[in-house]
């Protein structure tokens, strides 16, 4: 446990030091000092070696790193969980840290208070035991035997007839369904399908080849199926197969499919794979039980879809993973202008079919902001796939032209159905991405801003459940206008609507840390990195956010994994730079900045590029190279980078001139000064009167 814990005390006991390798480690708040002392002293007495703090913290050993090289050591975490441990950051970090770790972690509940999401999260596929309705003796037993399987180093191994979540019938442990539910429910499924077996079976042939590579139901005990072990409530969405003999046909398979993943993103209690990671998948021959490792994912949702007209015929099957069992499976047959109440309809299906392994039952997927209109839901697609295949690969032009087409794409679904919530937020999206790319400063170059905000204030009104119209309009808020104040509430509905939802936590994550909430935001973007692992952007994202906390070994560690997804990205490389730089180490920095892309033999290039080493030479004291590159990266970007250019002026101790750019960042409401309460580049002017008189303009939160 960590500084919540610190006045509490453990009984000494004799031959215990403070290094414990491998031993349990009993977090807890200090309030719960009592019941963590009774749970030591009953594990160390059936001989189970316990890390617990401050007894085992060495005098003059930094407290915050003996903990951390606990939690590294230990073989579980056992959480004495109560309202005061869900009130304590402390105890957040150290479950976050261990489940980082990947460490087991075994609570005990001593109350009743429901988990806020971040525990949630951590929590959702361990063992816990319930001790709030009787004494914590009770469940000791049942502690002594799942704590002993750990130490013995089986990850796997759970309380004699218990499962994640399990208990056996002496000791009560929750009320979560026991494994055992897939034999009877997996039986009755199996019966249900044969009637319909050969009517699918067309649908389902560019499906059978890939579904091959799930485990066989009577493999699911050997020891290949027992070391992947994901969470039990967790879906992957893959792109449905278009089987319409057009591939032009392509974007309407994959629209559906997402907004179906999106749905079922809003279902409380599901952990859904995020599309970026979900559909790389797309046209590779990938076997289903390899992508659900790949994913960390227990069921994978695969379908196919046949338009032709206004008739579409969508036939899913969604598997289980782990033991192969397909749990559920249908073809629809619908005229288009009733295939967003048919996503609807699916969405249900699947959560109903995933109750029996969900921590709660899942509720119907909310409004999902569509339409019945079968043209509108056309246009939409059409430009959800000009945004998802147009990202930003340096070429200003190029990326404008991708936005301006999704933008008319999105206005002519709204002219077939102007309450279309999903066609407003995708307008309010793409505006978003104009605005940031406009070069023009006076007020006609402001209405893309203004149209994202009227856009997304509709979207929000029109989908009031929905989380990501609220995260939508948020972001607006905050990156195109500064009103922190007005998107905070905004961004705390949206993860209240859709703790799941990649798309929502991503947002969220990046703004708390901004406005200096680094606790919380680390929880979210770490989620984030769980549900789309394979995802560069949110690797990246998840490394600006330990950048903007400062802890800069964990950002380039991050920032690393961004750069072995997509090997390309010069911005990914310039950040790395950047964080070494900040970390003092400029040899790496150095290195970072110049060094070639993979497949490359020259330097990155570009104004990231050039932004790194402008910065990295000007430390470096190599004046001469700084102001070469400085002078190039003015001559590319213009005032579009006025908020880096003061960043870079702080950083080579010109006061003035840092001054001069962060007022010409303001006047040109600069996105990069969102970053303005935590940047540490801009340290060396935080006191100035000038530089407080442009803080105070902003109204960040204190």
């Amino acid at each position: 446990m960590a500084e919540g814990g610190g006045t509490g005390s453990a009984a000494p006991v004799a031959g215990v030091t403070s290094d414990l390798t491998g031993a349990v480690f009993i977090s807890y708040a200090s309030q719960d000092a009592a019941v963590a002392e009774a749970v030591c002293k009953a594990l160390e007495d059936a001989g189970l070696a316990c890390w617990i703090a401050p007894r085992n913290v060495r005098a003059g050993d930094f407290y915050a790193d003996a903990i951390v090289q606990a939690i590294n050591s230990c073989r579980v975490l056992v959480l004495i969980l109560s309202r005061s441990a869900i009130d304590s950051p402390h105890v957040l970090r150290e479950v976050e840290r261990a489940s980082a770790k990947m460490r087991p972690i075994i609570s005990i509940h001593i109350d009743a208070t429901p988990l806020p999401p971040g525990l949630e999260y951590f929590l959702s596929a361990s063992h816990w035991l319930d001790a709030s309705k009787g004494p914590v003796s009770g469940v000791l037993p049942a502690l002594i035997e799942s704590a002993r399987g750990h130490q013995a180093g089986s990850g796997q191994r759970a309380p004699a007839g218990a499962t994640a979540g399990g208990t056996p019938a002496t000791t009560a442990i929750g009320n979560r369904a026991a494994a055992t539910w897939l034999k009877p429910a997996g039986a009755l499924l199996i019966v249900l399908m044969a009637a319909g077996l050969l009517y699918l079976l067309v649908d389902r042939i560019g499906l059978s080849k890939r579904s091959a590579g799930v485990a066989a139901p009577n493999e699911a005990s050997t020891g290949a199926a027992a070391t992947f072990a994901p969470p039990p409530h967790s879906v992957a969405v893959l792109p449905f197969v278009n089987l319409s003999g057009d591939p032009k046909q392509d974007y309407f398979s994959d629209g559906l499919s997402e907004e179906l993943l999106n749905s079922l993103a809003a279902v409380r209690g599901l952990q859904v794979a995020a599309r970026t990671s979900a559909f790389s998948f797309k046209g590779k021959d990938v076997e289903v039980g390899e992508i659900a490792r790949r994913l960390n994912v227990g069921n994978i949702l695969e379908g196919s879809v046949r338009k032709e007209g206004d008739h579409v015929r969508i036939t899913a099957q969604l598997i289980n993973a782990v033991t192969g069992f397909q749990l559920w499976s249908k073809t629809y047959d619908r005229d288009l202008k009733g295939v967003l109440k048919l996503q609807s309809e699916v969405a249900s299906q699947v959560s109903t079919a995933l109750k029996a392994t969900l921590l709660n039952a899942a509720d119907a997927p909310p409004d999902s902001g569509g339409t019945d209109n079968s043209q509108a839901f056309d246009a939409y697609l059409r430009a959800e796939t000009l945004v998802a295949n147009g990202e930003w690969h340096g070429n200003i032009a190029d990326y404008l032209a991708v936005l301006v087409a999704a933008n008319d794409a999105y206005s002519e679904a709204l002219k077939f159905d102007p309450r279309y919530a999903n066609a407003w937020l995708g307008k309010a999206h793409v505006l978003l991405g104009i605005q940031r790319q406009n070069s023009d400063y006076g007020p006609k170059g402001r209405q893309p801003a203004n149209d994202a905000l009227a856009a997304a204030r509709t979207a929000a009104a029109l989908a009031p459940q929905l989380g990501i119209a609220h995260a939508t309009l948020a972001e607006v808020l905050s990156r195109l206008f500064f009103d922190f104040a007005a998107a905070a509430p905004e961004y705390r509905r949206a993860l209240e609507l859709s703790p799941g939802d990649a798309r929502v936590l991503t947002r969220a994550s990046l703004f708390l840390a901004q406005m200096g909430s680094l606790d919380e935001a680390l929880v979210h973007a770490r989620r984030v990195a769980v549900l789309d692992p394979l995802n560069a952007n949110d690797q990246f994202e998840v490394g600006r956010v330990f950048d903007i906390g400062r802890r800069y070994r964990e950002a380039i560690e991050a920032y690393g994994r961004a750069e072995l997804i997509d090997p390309h990205d010069t911005y990914y490389r310039a950040v790395t730079g950047v964080a070494y730089l900040k970390l003092g180490d400029l040899e790496a920095a150095l290195q970072a900045c110049t060094a070639p892309l993979a497949g490359a033999s020259a330097p990155p290039g570009g104004e990231n590029h050039l932004w790194c080493l402008t910065l990295t030479y000007g430390r470096l004291g190599r004046h001469a190279e700084a102001e070469a590159a400085l002078a190039a990266l003015k001559a590319t970007a213009g005032n579009a980078w006025a908020y880096q250019f003061a960043q870079i002026y702080a950083q080579w101790g010109d006061t003035n001139k840092a001054l001069d750019w962060l007022d010409i960042a303001y006047q040109l409401k600069d996105a990069g000064l969102i970053f303005l309460k935590m940047d540490k580049l801009l340290d060396p002017v935080r006191q100035e009167p000038r530089f407080q008189a442009i803080y105070a303009k902003l109204n960040f939160p204190p």
